[in-house]
């Protein structure tokens, strides 16, 4: 992973089938004004695929003046319009500065919105910017790189490059790759070791952040990696519940519906699934709802 692809997009199937697919036709052949002219009428019908086609014409100088500024604009319009592959387009134009101001930022965002969407050259582009950041000491690059690298997004998967970028980022306190790497040992995606998965979720959960009190909860109740204790599983869920982390609320929840640690009680589990429904935690909706058909 060294340098950026320039490679722009250029697709020609969608609904608007007849006039890319002509448009296409007549752009391999080299009628490049023809082509514009069918791209053109297209994108002024509200097609985002020939909008962005018709950028990609203005961007070359293809049987157009060339005009990154005009490119830019349609690069944006399809990439607002819904049409992912105008907003990789657009992402390279503002890593090179052409017809835009340059702004790497904008680029992270545009290749990030297209790279989540499945444009795997956009996820490589982010992966090299992602690099740059980390070897200068941003460690949040260093988590979203080794998350690409888990999920082998534009880069072959290699979970050890997951684990050494996350180590790096959790040991220079950015507390949600301590998180992540948790998770890869608790689950064993490369090794499985609960025991410290346990010591990285307490270092995000001492460091503040609730997704480790919570993850590190659910290893005191079952005795997973640490002696169970599920006084102290109560006290971690209560703390995330406290902050605000709703997740925590929920989790506190299931231990007073079903008696864990605590003394069962129905009206304090319906209070607490009632919390995290309305504080935006989805899954305790579901329960919440069942224990008020029952009265509570």
């Amino acid at each position: 992973m060294k340098k950026i692809l320039i490679v722009l997009l250029i697709i020609g199937v969608n609904l608007y089938a007849n006039l890319n697919d002509d448009g296409m036709a007549e752009f391999q052949k080299g009628n490049y004004q023809k082509a514009k002219q069918l791209w053109k009428k297209a994108c002024d019908m509200g097609d985002m695929n020939g909008c962005n086609n018709l950028g990609f014409l203005y961007k070359n100088g293809n049987g157009v003046k060339k005009n990154s500024q005009i490119a830019s604009q349609l690069y944006k319009k399809a990439c607002n319009g819904g049409y992912i592959e105008g907003c990789y387009n657009l992402g390279v134009l503002y890593y090179y500065g052409e017809g835009v101001i340059k702004n790497y930022t904008k680029a992270k965002q545009l290749w990030k919105k297209a790279c989540d969407s499945g444009i795997m050259q956009s996820c490589y582009n982010l992966g090299v910017l992602y690099k740059n950041s980390c070897d200068n000491g941003n460690m949040q690059s260093c988590y979203n790189l080794g998350i690409l690298y888990k999920n082998g997004m534009g880069i072959k998967q290699n979970y050890q490059k997951t684990i050494q970028l996350w180590e790096k980022a959790c040991n220079n306190g950015y507390t949600q790759s301590c998180v992540n790497l948790g998770a890869l040992y608790e689950k064993g995606f490369h090794i499985k070791n609960k025991q410290i998965a346990s010591q990285l979720y307490k270092k995000a959960c001492d460091s503040g952040n609730m997704k480790g009190c919570v993850n590190l909860g659910a290893l005191y109740v079952d005795g997973d990696g640490v002696t169970k204790n599920r006084t102290i599983a109560k006290q971690l869920f209560r703390k995330a519940c406290d902050k605000g982390f709703m997740e925590g609320c929920y989790t506190l929840g299931i231990l007073y519906a079903k008696g864990i640690g605590v003394k069962k009680n129905l009206n304090i589990a319906t209070q607490l699934y009632k919390k995290a429904c309305d504080g935006g935690y989805i899954g305790s909706c579901k329960d919440y709802k069942i224990l008020t058909s029952q009265g509570y």
